[in-house]
């Protein structure tokens, strides 16, 4: 038996590992859709509930508990639930909790395709849905309303940085209605630098895509709550609604990727704050956005919340368009995909296309300008990043 009161680099390795039949070091896959009862009254004891164990994989499976549990302890939830996709657990969520006629509270800064869910598609079930800015908070206690079911927001916002503040927006909203869930995307965060559950959100998920998982060759999400809420997402959500089912070796990949999230966290950070430095010395640079500055939004309540800030960060440049474009076409060794928290450096430009879901009024309250560029820092040499920037400056600025 592990003990329960270990530190979180220890949790990374050892929570939430099961037993296995061969007492091997590493768990086994488990790839198989189905499993067998002893006998019919064990299946339909499993079928109404009364008895523990797995029936069918879109329901469980013991490679996607073993992560469950790890995400759980992470998160300091009672239960999480994993899924194909950080939009499947998004998803899943709302087609948990959210009915026609119930109202929903966003942050107007959001991953594009979170922003087309809210705006293009719950709308047209008859689904109210109101975009502001969380970090006014006045502005937040004024937009709930009596059918208000789902605050979401996430900290820090993608791809601006803004930091909102989770304990302030939690007490706001279950002050005027304690059954409102509080939905925070943790995915730039991760919990090893912020916990939102204990600042009082009801549910956090993540796209295990990015740090969770660190390596850039799977796809994957989670959801982590009260043992209440998690049991019904994956009840209604995932099993009903969505099937949005993680396959075992992908789980297995994300346990795997997990294990050195701590580690390699520390490097992606350290190279971001030198690759900041070089940044704010350029003469290239109108704006940066990063939660440890402090000209950026929300930066008081990072230094709260936050045991340090992570390794995104957005620029806008004093580029023209054209150069701006020319810049990220002409970097060497950082990549120009989108995604982040991946071990390789990973360059985009949102507005054209992490974000092209937004209209341009949205893309403007957002903060969104058409020369904002987004870098996910990997754990390359740090000199070797910041050389790859200044050769594309140079040549983007000719």
């Amino acid at each position: 038996m592990k003990p329960k009161n270990i530190k979180t680099e220890t949790q990374l390795i050892h929570a939430g590992v099961l037993n296995n039949a061969c007492n091997a070091q590493n768990s086994p896959i488990y790839r198989t859709s189905t499993f067998v009862f002893e006998n019919a009254d064990q299946g339909a004891q499993r079928f109404l509930g009364k008895e523990d164990g797995f029936i069918y994989s879109r329901l469980g499976n013991p490679t996607n508990r073993e992560l469950e549990v790890k995400l759980a302890c992470l998160e300091k939830s009672e239960d999480c639930a994993v899924t194909s996709s950080g939009m499947g657990a998004i998803a899943s969520c709302m087609w948990t909790f959210l009915k026609s006629g119930d109202h929903l509270l966003a942050d107007n800064s959001l991953y594009g395709c979170t922003f087309a869910l809210f705006t293009h598609c719950l709308s047209r079930f008859g689904i109210q849905v109101d975009l502001i800015d969380f970090a006014n908070l006045d502005a937040v206690k004024k937009a709930i309303k009596p059918n208000t079911r789902i605050v979401y927001f996430e900290t820090p916002t993608n791809p601006t940085l803004k930091v909102n503040d989770i304990k302030a927006i939690a007490e706001i909203v279950h002050n005027a209605n304690k059954d409102i869930k509080v939905i925070v995307d943790n995915t730039f965060a991760t919990p090893l630098l912020q916990k939102p559950i204990e600042l009082g959100a009801n549910i956090v998920v993540h796209s295990m895509t990015k740090y969770i998982n660190g390596h850039g060759d799977i796809i994957a999400g989670c959801a982590c709550g009260s043992a209440k809420d998690i049991g019904e997402i994956k009840m209604v959500g995932i099993k009903d609604a969505t099937g949005s089912v993680l396959g075992a070796d992908d789980a297995y990949m994300v346990n795997r990727g997990l294990r050195t999230l701590s580690i390699r966290l520390k490097k992606h950070i350290s190279n971001t704050k030198q690759i900041i430095a070089y940044l704010q010395k350029s003469p290239f640079i109108k704006t940066i956005y990063y939660p440890g500055l402090d000209t950026t939004i929300g930066h008081d309540a990072a230094t709260k919340q936050m045991s340090d800030f992570g390794a995104v960060l957005s620029f806008e440049t004093n580029l023209t368009f054209e150069q701006t474009k020319a810049l990220v076409n002409n970097v060497k060794i950082i990549t120009l995909a989108v995604s982040l928290g991946s071990t390789e450096s990973l360059i985009e430009h949102p507005a054209s296309m992490t974000h092209s879901t937004y209209t341009p009024e949205a893309l403007k309250e957002a903060g969104i300008s058409p020369t904002l560029i987004r870098l996910s820092v990997g754990i390359e040499d740090a000199d070797d990043l910041i050389n790859d920037l200044d050769q594309a400056f140079k040549i983007a600025a000719k």
